[in-house]
């Protein structure tokens, strides 16, 4: 009796929500409606963790730089990191690297065309590998993004935190009970547009909703607190101090390697604390670290401090630019690079924004 009341219940939304879509849903992205996979999963990984707004030039300039998936699977990392440059979670991109030349090379440049294959790519998840179905193959597979979570906790009136394990089993199995099999693309895309221009994070438009009268939290009063997110852990605290020598013009960057942050992204000398550090401990750490590196003749110090938040990180920055009066011998790991070949290469957010200053303040 409860299934069949609330089988009634996800059919009247479907039918509320398509309607809506058919008849007021306006909304504009380059790739909505579009059908080649290549061109969904490219918007997908992008969008992961990024506002539309944001994404929107960066998935233009892709498409303009690798407009195939062989295109991209046959581009340099460095090319392909430097496209992605200020977006963030670099750990996506270098997911996308791998999986572009996993299927230009090992799939016969032939997207997987089954949810249970998608899903097997680097870099894609159920709401990924359901987008790509239902938009590019039709698979009657449910989306479950943050506008998913919010417009269903908010119409039902659930109270389970949406971002655990009880949580999301029950707006997964919520989300594919309310799809329009026959249409599971068009129904995914209406749903996702009505969260995010109708049952808004922030003054959503209830007045406006065609699913206010049966919307549990409308009805309750309790739109401005529905979803319900677990209390957040509290992010780590790095200290990250740049030491950057100038030497007739030039600067020695290298590439982040590893399972850490920014792997694949390029940095001047580095010294982390697990504090904030003087100057002068600095200057006598970066010492020990780089003995045979660092110069005896400095002709003066100067410094510029940055922050930076991460999803579970907090970043603190110092960059301690070095004049030096004569060149340092560094390892081979480090490149020697002038003004021109630092606005070519990737670097982290924290580090393009001080090169930038430092390019407008001379």
């Amino acid at each position: 009796m409860i299934n069949s009341a609330l089988d009634k219940k996800c059919r009247f939304f479907r039918e509320k929500l398509l309607k809506w879509h058919q008849d007021q849903n306006r909304r504009q992205m380059p790739w909505k409606g579009e059908k080649d996979p290549y061109r969904i999963w490219l918007s997908e990984i992008i969008l992961q963790q990024t506002r539309v707004e944001q994404g929107w030039a960066y998935y233009e300039r892709f498409l303009q730089a690798f407009p195939t998936i062989q295109q991209l699977a046959k581009a340099a990392d460095e090319q392909v990191m430097k496209c992605w440059e200020g977006l963030g979670y670099y750990s996506r991109c270098r997911n996308l690297i791998h999986t572009a030349r996993h299927i230009a090379f090992e799939l016969g440049g032939q997207f997987p065309d089954q949810y249970e294959e998608i899903l097997t790519l680097k870099g894609v998840g159920p709401y990924t590998a359901a987008a790509i179905s239902s938009f590019a193959f039709n698979l009657p597979h449910a989306v479950v993004d943050g506008n998913v979570y919010r417009v269903l906790a908010r119409y039902h009136g659930l109270h389970t935190p949406i971002d655990t394990n009880a949580g999301k089993k029950i707006f997964q199995d919520l989300a594919q009970r309310s799809l329009d099999v026959k249409q599971p693309g068009i129904y995914n895309q209406a749903l996702m547009d009505f969260g995010a221009t109708v049952c808004k994070p922030q003054s959503p438009l209830c007045t406006a909703c065609p699913l206010r009268k049966t919307c549990q939290a409308h009805a309750q009063e309790l739109v401005d607190r529905l979803p319900i997110k677990a209390p957040p852990k509290p992010k780590k605290k790095r200290w990250f101090n740049y030491f950057v020598p100038m030497w007739q013009g030039k600067v020695p960057v290298r590439l982040r390697t590893g399972a850490d942050i920014w792997s694949g992204l390029w940095e001047p000398p580095l010294i982390e604390s697990k504090k904030a550090q003087q100057l002068e401990t600095l200057i006598k750490q970066v010492q020990v670290d780089y003995p045979a590196s660092w110069p005896r003749s400095v002709n003066r110090y100067t410094t510029h401090s940055y922050k930076q938040l991460l999803s579970h990180q907090e970043l603190q920055g110092s960059f301690i630019t070095v004049e030096l009066t004569s060149k340092p011998a560094w390892g081979p790991d480090f490149r020697w690079v002038n003004r021109r070949q630092l606005s070519e290469l990737p670097f982290p957010k924290m580090i393009q924004n001080h090169w930038k200053n430092r390019e407008r303040n001379g």
